[in-house]
């Protein structure tokens, strides 16, 4: 499937893209410093990895995924689209702080962990709607409308 990457969007689009950048890049950056002992409870045990490296490691690609969200205009798309698949493939984390009950980023009962997972799927869709990999998914027929 060839991907168009200069898929049209709107005022707001754009905006909610930068803003997702930006929340992105900070994100990553308290992975790096501030916040890295709280991301370090959302690694689930069973992952071979050391949990340190984990959190360091997302942190480098969410830096990454943010800059490119807000910068690489003609790749926005397969941005929009690797980003999805990077709040797939992190969702076990969010489940295992829930599972686990363990606290982090004010997620300190068990409601508001579970709450936390509710919020997955709308940084998916935030991720593939203000890139426009949305739209170009269902032109390309590859999503069911």
């Amino acid at each position: 499937m060839k991907i168009q990457q200069q898929q049209q969007t709107s005022t707001l689009q754009k905006a909610a893209r930068i803003l997702l950048g930006t929340f992105m890049v900070f994100a990553g950056l308290g992975h790096l410093t501030f916040q890295r002992k709280a991301f370090q409870a959302q690694v689930p045990d069973y992952l071979p990895l050391p949990k340190d490296f984990t959190v360091v490691s997302s942190g480098f690609v969410e830096i990454a995924l943010g800059l490119t969200l807000i910068f690489w205009k003609k790749q926005r798309v397969n941005t929009g689209l690797f980003l999805a698949v990077f709040y797939v493939l992190v969702f076990p984390g969010n489940i295992a702080q829930y599972t686990g009950h363990k606290s982090a980023f004010g997620l300190d009962t068990d409601g508001k962990r579970l709450g936390r997972l509710f919020f997955q799927p709308v940084l998916i869709l935030w991720a593939l709607w203000s890139t426009g990999a949305l739209r170009q998914l269902r032109k390309s027929n590859q999503l069911i409308s």
